[in-house]
């Protein structure tokens, strides 16, 4: 059990400030803003479902991806790496916010439109929380289970789906409580916790490249 804690949290640990639920609710609101609770609630319900059902389909269907493409471990982690940094630098300097993405506008017109239309999937649970980096950082990790890990095997099979479900409660409740979330973080509170995210993903992502060049050099030494 203890090493079943240790996966699902180091999994937490790098799935969250991808995934920054704290935007989506900032998203959330912006989009939300004529809905009642009961439209409120069963979009943050669907968004949630959809994180944890793209997630599980990257984590189980990366490996086949790979193998078909000819991708390899490092060529993978190196741009996984590129996009997780490009995302953090986003994050460090944006030049706009969550809300005024393409994805936003697009949708925001559509409910002009037409009131009903479902922002459930796009842009709440695809782009903003299971983007390209969540996707890019769950493919390449499943990659490395594959070629070993310290943690037993059945903590390899339960992990996983546990992570991405607690992932997509963290968000449900999240979207849930966006106005309260809002009242007491402020958008100045979200943005400033998002730089820091940015923050950590840049690290993140240089620490990818580094991996994915020396295990490069490791497999192919200069002759």
């Amino acid at each position: 059990m203890v090493e079943l804690f240790k996966a699902v949290g180091l999994g937490l640990v790098v799935l969250l400030p991808l995934a920054n639920p704290l935007t989506t609710v900032a998203l959330f609101l912006g989009l939300a803003g004529d809905m009642n609770k009961k439209a409120r609630d069963k979009t943050a319900l669907m968004a949630s479902v959809n994180v944890f059902i793209i997630m599980m389909v990257a984590y189980y269907a990366g490996q086949v991806v790979m193998n078909t493409f000819g991708i390899s471990i490092p060529g993978l982690r190196i741009a996984g790496g590129l996009i997780v940094a490009f995302i953090g630098f986003r994050m460090l300097f944006p030049q706009q916010k969550a809300h005024e993405s393409l994805e936003a506008n697009t949708k925001a017109q559509e409910m002009e439109e037409e009131p009903d239309t479902n922002i459930a999937f796009v842009p709440l649970a695809m782009p903003s929380t299971a983007g390209p980096g969540t996707i890019a950082m769950i493919i390449s990790s499943s990659s490395t289970i594959e070629h070993g890990v310290d943690f037993a095997n059945w903590v390899v099979l339960v992990a996983p789906p546990l992570i991405f479900a607690l992932v997509g409660i963290i968000l449900w409740g999240s979207l849930r409580s966006s106005g309260a979330i809002m009242r007491m973080v402020g958008k100045s509170g979200i943005e400033a916790i998002s730089r820091l995210m940015g923050f950590l993903l840049v690290c993140m992502g240089v620490q990818f490249i580094i991996n994915g060049i020396l295990e490069i050099i490791t497999h192919f030494p200069a002759s």
